[in-house]
């Protein structure tokens, strides 16, 4: 008599399929699973969850990916979801494709990539957002660097943008990690213990691509330099083929719990692609250019993977440039923002999204006007040397340097970099850093715990 197979180990693999929106891996379900199961044990459940028509398959070997039939997913949309469910407030339009779109799949009709829904979009011309919408939203996101230059505003909360940001773009991929355990990885580059290594690795991904959207906030923008550099920077050891990161996609994909099927031309993408770019690039109002691409993005599906994580830090490309309060996803729900991404994707309807996004946009500028009122005044000498300053003091913590040599070092950098008039001064605020440095603020320096603990040593 055959041995019965625990359903608990077959809903253990096809929930931990069902965080890999884009199909998963043997490596990433064994990754990702909560019962811990053999390698062989877990073939064995693949191949019967794929026989019973619960999963499916696609490439061979190492190549497999598999996710979830449509069979499961329509077997999940009968499930009750609204009793106690997290939500935000919506239009009645947001509703209506709310509605439809949970539908069982059955149900909804099978769709392309509408190119007409981008070519008939014109800058400055057509708007997502209504004139009070984004007036409401200059309002609400207003500060008082306007004029400063590019990324002010993003340098002030930081450390909090760094954290929020990388949190909740994360969570919103189903990443597993609290807010607090992102704070340790982030601050002292400590990892939490059992959980999957893809998880950290996504996060610190975020963290690279935040400090490329800070750090280079005047230069930054909807290019490709801009976009591919993105991707390259969020999809940094999560791909199964590395050449794909940071490189327009060659292949077809597939999307699981939609009825959507992206575009597979590779000329045809490329062309799509510029075209978004282009598009963005002339829409002059930062709130409708943000959203255009949380749209669009996404919808192009222009990558492998990690397509909508970099629609969201492109989201806030106008926002930091224009120093106005960052977008960081505060408290969305996931399956709010599910919804309304799968409304772009089948009936190119973006009311839904837009209500996400207003709602989302109004909760981030709440906190960083708490976060920006607890810092009080910027030094406005350390916002102008900013960079100069967390160079000199990575440099003398990476090369081990003790305070003869960093004193020295210091000196000659402000010589060579500084203005004689402001000499004096970033000395002493390079001096007084490297004296206050500690295990919970490295991180502002780029620096890793076992580079300073290192340095410790040198520098007594």
């Amino acid at each position: 008599m055959p041995k019965r197979v625990p359903k608990t180990e077959l809903d253990a693999v096809l929930q931990a399929v069902a965080r890999f929106s884009e199909g998963a891996s043997i490596e990433d379900i064994g990754g990702a699973i909560k019962v811990k199961l053999p390698r062989r044990t877990l073939q064995r459940r693949l191949a019967l969850l794929v026989e019973q028509k619960r999963l499916t398959v696609e490439g061979r070997a190492r190549g497999s990916r598999y996710r979830r039939s449509a069979i499961t997913i329509a077997e999940d949309a009968e499930k009750p979801r609204l009793r106690g469910e997290t939500y935000i407030p919506i239009s009645p339009e947001g509703e209506a494709v709310k509605q439809a779109v949970r539908q069982p799949i059955q149900n909804r009709r099978p769709v392309g990539y509408n190119r007409v829904f981008l070519d008939t979009y014109r800058p400055n011309d057509s708007f997502y957002l209504t004139p009070e919408i984004r007036q409401q939203l200059r309002e609400l996101g207003r500060s008082p660097d306007g004029q400063r230059p590019a990324g002010t505003y993003a340098r002030q909360v930081y450390s909090r943008l760094l954290i929020d940001l990388s949190w909740n773009s994360s969570r919103l991929e189903g990443n597993t990690y609290s807010l607090l355990e992102t704070e340790r990885l982030l601050e002292l580059g400590e990892a939490a213990e059992g959980k999957d290594a893809r998880e950290a690795q996504m996060i610190l991904n975020h963290k690279a691509a935040i400090e490329l959207l800070v750090e280079q906030a005047a230069e930054v923008g909807f290019n490709r330099y801009t976009i591919l550099n993105l991707h390259a920077l969020l999809s940094d050891n999560l791909l199964a083929d590395p050449q794909a990161c940071g490189r327009l996609r060659s292949i077809p994909v597939a999307i699981a719990g939609t009825v959507f099927h992206p575009l597979e031309m590779p000329q045809v993408i490329e062309e799509c692609f510029q075209r978004v770019l282009d598009t963005a690039a002339a829409i002059t109002d930062p709130f409708e250019q943000a959203f255009f691409a949380m749209v669009h993005l996404p919808y192009l599906q222009p990558f492998e993977d990690v397509n909508k994580r970099v629609s969201r830090l492109a989201a806030n490309l106008p926002l930091i440039r224009e120093n106005l309060s960052p977008l960081s996803f505060v408290d969305v729900p996931e399956r709010a923002y599910i919804d309304a991404t799968l409304g772009v994707y089948e009936l190119n309807r973006i009311e839904l999204l837009r209500d996400v996004f207003v709602w989302a946009y109004e909760r981030s500028c709440a906190r960083y006007a708490a976060v920006r009122q607890s810092l009080g005044e910027p030094d406005l000498f350390r916002l102008r040397y900013r960079t100069l300053e967390t160079d000199a003091v990575s440099e003398i913590v990476g090369s081990g340097m003790d305070k003869k040599v960093a004193a020295a070092f210091i000196k000659r950098r402000a010589s060579e970099d500084v203005p004689q008039e402001d000499q004096a001064r970033f000395i002493e605020v390079v001096e007084t850093a490297v004296m206050n440095l500690h295990e919970g603020n490295i991180a502002r320096y780029r620096l890793r715990p076992s580079q300073y603990q290192k340095w410790k040593e040198a520098w007594r």
